[in-house]
């Protein structure tokens, strides 16, 4: 026993002063160093939202507007001295995952696919139109009907009148004194030739002796009659029309071009042209005249081709699809870019240059200024330089990466975004005046764009049919938008176009055909730029400008037994929300698909 408490005595104590020693490290040297590093973390960090990254904190939370859990940060090119703090660095795994793409920027002659729809008309150098030189009355018709073919010098009727038997008897007895009173003869030849009586007619009445009782009306040109405005037996006044002869050996196309385009058509370039009658056939023909004055209506200006037609194919009033591949008249040669590298934030272009000398891909964004379009690029008239490195693809991902960081981006243009950690919640931003417009301080400001009255019109029952069957080619390319599949975006686009260009402007009239024009208008810019881009979110952005145009449309013009429903995402672009149509009520979200599918909400039900 005595052993036992001895040795309790010697361990005891080892134990006592094991325990002290861990403890006073653990509290000192090893514990200070864990404790630093949480602390430099915590206070070194700044924390965002992954939805809203306007938001910036100095430490851990919950975001104020959705309240999801804030993320770390990532620190970018910034944090390095000596460089542009704006500058968005990224590895060389996430640019490769981000698919960016970049070129150097050079200067060419700029060429544009113009595009035109008209219609083929009369040569109105080759109409006649026939009307009555004296009175009388019809006493034999030669043409039956409007169509019919006629060569020059041809019969078309016959003409019992009074007034010119006398102008006969008048000739006959002028001509037998017209040695002694030469004036009288010619006066009374002069009246008869006034009359369409031609030299061989009047020599026959002067050799018969005899004025004839009838008198027949003849072509002066060959061609097709095609008005007719008399018929057996009617009696004619002087001046009243009676025949519309025209050469259609030769025909007028009348293309309309839109304001846009003139810069581009010049007197003598070539065009080609197909007929929706004479499918797979393309006919090609020179420009010879750009009317000079723009329709007050349909803002367009008329730009005319003269085309051989000999074999009668082309036929007045059918329609025109045609292409004209032009240059801007300038002989320099411009600085080009393509369209899939600008971002558009209203008054704004940008894009992002690569900055040279960097071990990893790094970006700066640069306001430019955009001349005319040409095709699938943009002339650049300001901003960039010849052998710049411009990103022609992956554009969004490096300014959703720039707007993450806090970086100028192209919903910061002014980086203004104020720490909102002891805010209680209230969060402030500041932006320029051009971008105040996409900046909502009120969550139902989104609502103002319906509270503009759109007139409802009235309208042929042809151009709600053709309306309907774009609105059902656009809930198709809607639906590839919330797959989240370019390909299928392009695929839909391309089947929506022909429907697009299918609809006849000119079944409406007045202020119809106005409102018309500018959502046609509206349209086909944002299908251009759905089309020349492969990157989804570029097709979203121009998904949103094509949406306002059909909601402006089917709200004026209506569709065939369909409810509409007008529905609005708010976290659309950064808070800035947009809408779309859909046939069904439940929300299926186009610009965010499986990753937001159900977010949104009806604003507006449309029914005619």
């Amino acid at each position: 026993m005595y052993k036992i408490v001895k040795q309790y005595k010697v361990i005891l104590p080892s134990i006592l002063i094991g325990l002290l020693a861990g403890w006073i490290f653990l509290h000192s040297g090893g514990s200070k160093s864990g404790e630093s590093h949480d602390q430099e973390l915590a206070e070194g960090t700044m924390w965002t939202c992954s939805m809203h990254p306007q938001i910036k904190q100095d430490k851990f939370g919950l975001c104020p507007i959705c309240a999801m859990d804030l993320i770390p940060m990532e620190t970018g090119a910034s944090d390095v001295e000596g460089v542009d703090p704006n500058e968005v660095s990224m590895s060389l795994s996430a640019a490769k995952l981000a698919s960016i793409q970049t070129l150097f920027v050079e200067a060419g002659t700029p060429v544009k696919a113009v595009r035109m729809q008209g219609k083929v008309a009369e040569d109105e150098r080759n109409i006649a139109e026939l009307t009555a030189r004296f009175g009388g009355r019809i006493e034999k018709l030669e043409v039956n009907f409007t169509g019919q073919e006629v060569v020059k010098g041809q019969v078309l009727a016959t003409v019992y009148s009074p007034e010119l038997l006398s102008a006969q008897k008048e000739l006959i007895e002028a001509a037998k004194i017209k040695e002694s009173r030469p004036a009288l003869y010619n006066a009374a030849r002069t009246k008869l030739l006034l009359w369409d009586i031609t030299e061989d007619q009047i020599y026959g009445i002067e050799k018969i002796g005899e004025p004839r009782s009838h008198f027949e009306i003849l072509s002066p040109i060959s061609g097709t009659v095609t008005m007719r405005h008399v018929a057996l037996g009617d009696y004619i006044k002087e001046g009243v029309q009676l025949f519309k002869v025209v050469d259609l050996s030769s025909v007028w196309i009348q293309l309309d071009a839109y304001e846009s385009d003139l810069p581009w058509i010049k007197i003598n370039d070539q065009v080609s042209f197909e007929l929706r009658s004479v499918p797979g056939k393309r006919y090609s023909a020179k420009v010879n005249f750009i009317d000079p004055i723009i329709n007050s209506k349909t803002r367009v200006a008329k730009v005319r081709l003269n085309v051989p037609n000999r074999n009668k194919l082309l036929k007045p009033e059918m329609f025109v699809s045609a292409v004209l591949e032009a240059n801007l008249s300038s002989t320099e040669d411009l600085l080009m870019i393509p369209k899939t590298a600008v971002l558009w934030t209203g008054k704004r272009s940008l894009v992002y240059v690569s900055v040279p000398e960097r071990e990893t891909p790094s970006f700066l964004m640069r306001e430019i200024v955009l001349g005319a379009e040409a095709g699938d690029q943009y002339v650049v008239e300001e901003g960039l330089e010849a052998g710049e490195e411009i990103v022609i693809n992956g554009v969004f991902k490096i300014d959703a990466s720039a707007q993450l960081r806090g970086l100028v981006s192209m919903m910061n243009p002014g980086a203004g975004v104020q720490n909102i950690g002891h805010q209680h919640g209230e969060v402030k931003m500041e932006a320029e005046p051009d971008m105040a417009e996409h900046v909502h301080e009120d969550p139902t400001a989104v609502d103002s764009v319906l509270t503009e009255e759109i007139v409802s019109y009235e309208v042929d029952g042809s151009f709600v049919n053709q309306l309907s069957d774009l609105y059902e080619s656009y809930l198709k390319m809607k639906n590839a938008f919330v797959l989240t599949n370019a390909k299928k975006v392009k695929k839909a686009g391309k089947k929506l176009i022909p429907f697009l260009d299918a609809i006849d402007m000119n079944l409406l009239d007045g202020e119809a055909h106005m409102v018309w024009m500018d959502q046609l208008n509206a349209m086909k810019g944002a299908m251009d730029k759905i089309m020349d881009t492969k990157d989804i979110e570029m097709q979203r952005l121009a998904f949103s400008d094509f949406n306002t145009g059909i909601y402006n449309a089917v709200k004026s013009f209506g569709v065939e037994n369909e409810k509409v429903y007008y529905q609005f995402c708010p976290m659309a672009f950064n808070d800035q929300g947009a809408y779309w149509l859909s046939s069904e009520e439940q929300i299926a979200n186009p610009y965010f698909g499986d990753v937001m599918m159900t977010c949104g909400e009806v604003k507006e039900i449309i029914e005619h």
